[in-house]
Order: structure tokens, then C-alpha cells, then sequence
């Protein structure tokens, strides 16, 4: 760093720019954005002040203020008012977080300073959601009296995903590779052979792979829930005004946003508990288990796939073949049924979209065995 004080000339010309910007871009808004926009450039105010006693300490004139916005920022401003904040909004934060760095390693920056610009960069991503939303204690909650809204039901775990995607991909699988063999027209044994290591080999490998995506996404949760503890630790007071600025956000007026942020950090559990939540967008108490979900799927999937497979157990042939035809095509309709109920897409659309993926590419390869079948004998 060089110890030419000329340099604090850069660093007030970069605090008037940023302060005259977030002014008048706040004439575009109204409520908690626009009041969040104005502290915003309270706040480079200040920071320009410091850097205008450090000019005068070093004997430098100091510039007069900038009265009109630069060209670029000007454009930034016509968008607002032309097409709305929200990608100006988002151009900002990019910016924030590339000038992160500003003050890193300039000692004439106080620590309060370096702690602002950091939290720049978040106070522009939270202020576009525009969900305003009270701070409650449990992000997550059962149904039931406290949680009137019991259709807005989070399953972070990935059970019940693990569980239905399981018994689409076991049915719509096997029931293609027990057509492809009864295309090729083996004699049954072969044919529930396969259906049986279908079964196993699908079930086994979608067991392992949720277990591995689970156990990945958990410790990553668990290493960004340990980083947040660390920085509740070394930083809190930065910490709360991170959580008051994510409050007035959403909508929060900024005496009550104030006032939750200060007693939510009086008790550290809480307060880890509700960064994780609303910082980091995570629920500790729901991060998910592996073998919970590894045991779903393969039980998922083992069920959708012996489907397919049961009427090879007790007949052969032709009326094998279609007893496995009407089976499956009743599972694919129920399943995806299922799957339209609880998305909301609608249950006969989910229904016939299921079916028409599973069937098609049971034809598809009962197609492909008859052809190798026939070209084989």
C-alpha cells in the first residue's frame, strides 16, 4: 500500500459517487427500499467525511462534492425509473462485492468502515425480495395453529422427492428392460432374471447416489452453519446489523427490524439458529440424513420396479406380457397422479405425462429386443 495520501482523493471520489447514486435512485422507490437506499448513502456519507479529514490532515484541497451523476450511473438511474430497480438492484450488489476489497489492506480504514462495504453487497441482495415478512422464531413450521398456511410445506430432508422419483424411476426402468427381453422373445426364466437384476442393480445404485448427494449437501450446510458460529463469535456487532439489514429488506420498518436484530443476539443459540435461516437460507434442523434417505429410495425404487416383474412369478408368455403392460400402465397413471397432487400441476395432466414417457419407452425398447431378437435367430 502506498503511503501517498493523495490516494484518499480515489477513495472520496468512489464515497460521493456510490452516496449521489443510491439518492437518486431512491427518488424511484418508496417504503423500506428507498429508506434502506438513503442509510446506504448516510453511510458513504460518513465515510467520505473521514477521508475528507484525512485530505485536510495531509494538507491536500479537497474537490468539491459532485453535483450531477457520471454518465454510466445516469444509465443506471434511466433504467430504474424506465424498467423498474430490480436489475439495477442486482448490478449493484455485483458491484458491491467486487469493491468488497477496497479497504482490505489500507490502515487509514477504520474497522467499522471495512465491516460496511462487506455488508453492502447483502443490503442489495436483500432488498430484492420483496416478500416482507416479520421475524418469527422457526422459519419452519409443523401445521397446526401457529402455521395456518399448511400447504407451504418444505421437505429439506428429500424423503418424500427421494421416495416418489424412486418409484417413477424403478417402474419406468424396469418395466423397459423387461419389455426389451420379452421383445427378444427369450423363454420367462430369462426374462424375470433380468427384471430381478434390474430391480437390485437400479435399487442399489439410487440408494447410493442419494446417499452421496445427501451426506455432500449436509456437510456443506454443517460448514457454512461452523463459519457463521465463528463470525457470530469474532463479529457480533457486525452480525446484528447483517441481521437488522436483512429485516428492513423484507419490508421490516427499521425501529422494529432494529429491535429484533438487538434481542435476537442476546441469546447466541437463537441467533446462530435464525442467520442460518435467514442469511444462509438453511433450517439446522432439517439438514437431512443419508441412510434416511438412502433406505427410501432403494425401497422406492424396488417397489415401482417389481412391478413389472410379478407377472413373469406366476405366468409366461403372451398373457405375461400383458398383464405387465396393464400393470405398469396403471402404476405410471397413479404415480403420476401422485406426483400432479402434490406439485399442484394437476392430476390428470401429471397422470397422462407419466404415462406417456413410461409407456413410450417401454414400446421403444419391447421394439428394439424384437428386432435384435429376430436378427439374432
Amino acid at each position: 500500500m502506498s503511503n501517498d495520501p493523495k490516494r484518499f482523493l480515489r477513495y472520496l471520489e468512489e464515497e460521493r459517487k456510490a452516496s449521489l447514486l443510491y439518492r437518486s435512485l431512491a427518488t424511484s422507490l418508496e417504503g423500506e427500499r428507498r429508506e434502506a437506499l438513503l442509510e446506504l448513502a448516510d453511510i458513504e456519507d460518513r465515510h467520505a467525511r473521514h477521508w475528507i479529514a484525512k485530505l485536510t490532515e495531509a494538507g491536500i484541497d479537497v474537490p468539491a462534492a459532485p453535483t450531477d451523476l457520471q454518465a454510466d450511473d445516469q444509465a443506471l438511474v434511466a433504467r430504474a425509473h424506465a424498467m423498474g430497480v430490480e436489475d439495477v438492484l442486482a448490478h449493484l450488489e455485483q458491484v458491491e462485492e467486487a469493491a468488497n476489497s477496497l479497504y482490505d489492506d489500507e490502515p487509514e480504514a477504520p474497522q467499522s468502515m471495512v465491516e460496511d462495504e462487506a455488508s453492502h453487497a447483502e443490503a442489495f441482495q436483500r432488498m430484492r425480495t420483496d416478500s416482507p415478512v416479520l421475524p418469527i422464531r422457526g422459519a419452519m413450521k409443523a401445521p397446526g395453529p401457529d402455521n395456518p398456511e399448511p400447504w407451504h410445506r418444505g421437505d429439506s430432508s428429500g424423503t418424500a422427492r427421494a421416495a416418489v422419483f424412486g418409484i417413477s424411476d424403478g417402474l419406468v426402468s424396469n418395466t423397459a428392460l423387461v419389455m426389451g427381453f420379452a421383445g427378444a422373445a427369450p423363454d420367462n426364466r430369462t426374462i424375470l432374471f433380468a427384471g430381478l437384476a434390474g430391480l437390485l442393480a437400479g435399487s442399489f445404485s439410487m440408494a447410493a447416489g442419494e446417499y452421496v448427494s445427501v451426506a455432500s449437501q449436509r456437510d456443506l450446510f454443517r460448514r457454512e452453519i461452523e463459519k457463521e458460529a465463528s463470525e457470530l463469535a469474532t463479529k457480533p456487532e457486525e452480525e446484528q446489523k447483517e441481521l437488522e439489514l436483512i429485516y428492513r429488506a423484507k419490508g421490516v420498518p427499521r425501529d422494529v427490524a432494529a429491535a429484533t436484530a438487538a434481542h435476537i443476539m442476546q441469546d447466541p443459540k437463537l441467533a446462530l439458529d435464525t442467520l442460518a435461516r435467514e442469511e444462509l437460507g438453511l433450517n439446522p434442523d432439517e439438514l437431512g440424513s443419508p441412510v434416511k434417505v438412502a433406505v427410501s429410495s432403494f425401497i422406492a425404487f424396488a417397489i415401482g420396479a417389481v412391478i413389472a416383474v410379478i407377472p413373469f412369478l406366476f405366468t409366461s408368455g403372451t398373457l405375461a406380457v400383458v398383464l405387465t403392460a396393464l400393470l405398469s400402465t396403471t402404476a405410471l397413471l397413479i404415480v403420476g397422479g401422485v406426483v400432479g397432487k402434490l406439485s399442484g400441476r394437476g392430476i390428470v395432466f401429471s397422470a397422462f405425462r407419466q404415462l406417456l414417457w413410461g409407456a413410450g419407452a417401454a414400446a421403444i425398447t419391447f421394439a428394439v429386443g424384437r428386432i435384435i431378437g429376430v436378427n439374432v435367430t
